[in-house]
């Protein structure tokens, strides 16, 4: 063993921060487990303080409830004629009117005793009773409380002297009652309320997902609960004086409040671990633990810092710059070991080497783009070119110079549009007119189904977005949702949403057709080409290529559907935004969407 020890480098860095190391850590995590510890303590008595205070108003008031209709039933016997007529030899026609008259005080009564389910009134010399009871009541569950009540009374009428003070727990049927009666001579009064109608308030506790609210006896049996814990073992029988934690892991906060009016007493089952859950010790202690351990060895680490740390720190913070597209960054290596100094060198020519080759393709792709936009322009859709002349025929039949003359005007206005060769940004009137072109050409051949509107802010006309944008979403509008026998409304809208951090104008374009189907909007979504049975649909995936090619992450594309119905497909795009593109790849626009 000696002989090992003394093999042991001990003048060695390694040994010796692992030893400095190890000198710290363990009294920390010593220090680190009675803070845990500490902190649970202080926690539990703050959970169970609060939870108690608000067990015992609730109890105090349960309490005040029962005084209060223990004066009550006092009151009925002393006072009240008709009751006292029910103990007197009368008549059998005044018992009975004396008997309906006490029924009907007693249902006045309950209502204004929440905390109570009825009244029971006994006449010892006529062996009979009348209650009044809150709710419903089956045969069997009225029958188990007259039995219950007759048999306290039979029991009190037993003693010579009624010492009675407090209110008992019977079970009656399925569930247990609290009942109390007083006697006066041969009349007895009581009332009778469920366990359950005590805890009906308490629901709403917040005792976690697992925990519950609970009446308790005087043996620890539990009466009622908001929520059945039967299966986890809890042990009732300590008292409610302090709290305790029980379960068959240790695993409930348990608090509660006697009662004064009787055996029986509130407790609430608050479960461990929603108690403990944000108590962030582990992450705390990690935290510590690194801290001071940085802290304490700032000698044995700073040799290898300076060699070693700042220089990778510096190559990780490069690499992660020209992972965020940053190519401009270089790494300054005229300080760092030989080792570092050549891979900083070689770090710095990849970046060159990347950058130029990044040029020339972002170059290319310019090209791409240009030419792809020249040749959407001159692409005409075949159907809208066929169903245009057809029009013009059906007109020229009939002969209807005026809607010839217009029609021909908004071709050639629209061809006169398409053909011209545009800058990268156009001011947004020009579109629109061109689009207003377009409508008028869709309007004639829909005279009776098809509807457009534009509202658009004067001050935003003179606002620049790049060519045939809007064009291929209303086209797209048109295709899927204009029918024959259906009327279809199109409307295009703009505002300017200057709360964000740079100034955006919001272009929507809604139609009251069937919408997007589920499957388009989530390959939109995601940035994929939508595909279904009709094939591949790129129109709405190359305007968000293009908004990212010309504005990069400044400008954006959503679609949704609207309520009831209806597709909407919104644009955002910066007001005051350089001309030239960003970044990526465009294509060309075709008026599909993929419903």
């Amino acid at each position: 063993m000696l002989k090992r020890l003394t093999s042991i480098p001990w003048n060695s860095i390694p040994v010796k921060l692992v030893l400095g190391l190890l000198g710290i850590t363990l009294p920390l995590i010593g220090l680190l487990l009675y803070n845990n510890s500490y902190s649970v303590n202080v926690i539990h008595s703050q959970v169970a303080a609060s939870n108690k205070n608000l067990i015992s108003i609730y109890m105090k008031q349960i309490d005040d409830q029962l005084t209060e209709a223990e004066r009550h039933l006092a009151g009925l016997t002393a006072t009240d004629l008709n009751v006292q007529a029910m103990a007197e030899p009368v008549a059998e026609d005044d018992y009975v009117l004396a008997r309906s008259a006490v029924y009907r005080r007693l249902t006045s009564d309950l209502s204004v005793y929440p905390y109570l389910d009825g009244f029971y009134v006994y006449s010892l010399a006529r062996r009979d009773g009348v209650e009044a009871y809150k709710g419903r009541l089956t045969y069997e569950e009225l029958e188990g409380i007259r039995r219950t009540m007759n048999d306290e009374v039979s029991e009190l009428a037993k003693r010579p002297r009624y010492e009675n003070v407090a209110w008992k727990v019977r079970r009656v049927g399925g569930e247990y009652v609290l009942i109390r009666l007083i006697r006066d001579g041969g009349l007895y009064a009581g009332a009778w309320v469920r366990a359950s109608t005590l805890l009906e308030p308490l629901k709403g506790m917040r005792t976690g997902e697992t925990g519950a609210v609970l009446l308790v006896d005087d043996r620890g049996r539990a009466l009622h609960a908001t929520r059945s814990l039967e299966a986890e073992d809890l042990d009732l029988t300590r008292g409610f004086r302090n709290y305790y934690l029980s379960g068959r892991k240790d695993d409930y906060l348990i608090v509660g409040e006697s009662s004064a009016k009787g055996g029986f007493s509130l407790a609430a089952a608050i479960p461990d671990r929603s108690i403990l859950e944000n108590l962030p010790y582990l992450t705390r202690a990690a935290g510590i633990v690194i801290l001071l351990a940085l802290l304490m060895l700032p000698l044995g680490f700073f040799a290898l810092r300076q060699a070693i740390l700042l220089p990778l720190r510096r190559m990780v913070a490069a690499m992660r710059l020209m992972g965020e597209g940053n190519l401009h960054i270089r790494i300054d290596s005229s300080r760092a070991p030989d080792e570092i100094r050549l891979a900083n060198r070689t770090f710095n020519t990849m970046i060159s080497k990347i950058q130029e080759l990044k040029i020339h393709v972002y170059e290319e792709q310019l090209r791409k783009q240009r030419a792809e936009l020249r040749q959407l322009q001159l692409r005409v859709n075949p159907h809208f070119f066929m169903n245009s002349l057809n029009i013009l025929y059906n007109l020229a039949q009939v002969r209807q110079f005026e809607p010839i003359q217009e029609m021909t005007m908004n071709l050639v206005r629209y061809f006169r549009y398409m053909f011209q060769s545009h800058p990268s940004l156009v001011p947004l009137r020009d579109e629109l007119r061109h689009i207003r072109h377009y409508l008028r050409i869709q309007q004639m051949r829909f005279p009776n189904t098809f509807r457009s509107e534009i509202r658009i802010p004067e001050y935003l006309e003179t606002f620049a977005l790049p060519p045939l944008l809007l064009q291929t979403v209303v086209e797209n509008s048109i295709k899927h949702a204009v029918k024959p026998d259906e009327p279809i409304l199109l409307a295009i809208e703009a505002e300017l949403d200057d709360l964000a951090e740079e100034p955006l104008v919001r272009i929507a374009i809604r139609d009251t057709g069937e919408g997007y189907s589920e499957r388009a909007l989530a390959d939109i979504r995601e940035g994929r080409v939508p595909v279904d049975e009709r094939g591949e649909h790129i129109g709405l995936w190359s305007i968000k290529e293009r908004l990212k090619l010309q504005y990069g992450d400044k400008a954006w594309m959503e679609c949704y559907n609207d309520d009831p119905h209806g597709a909407v497909t919104e644009l955002a795009i910066p007001l005051n935004a350089d001309p030239e593109p960003k970044e990526g790849t465009d294509h060309a626009e075709h008026s599909d969407r993929g419903r």
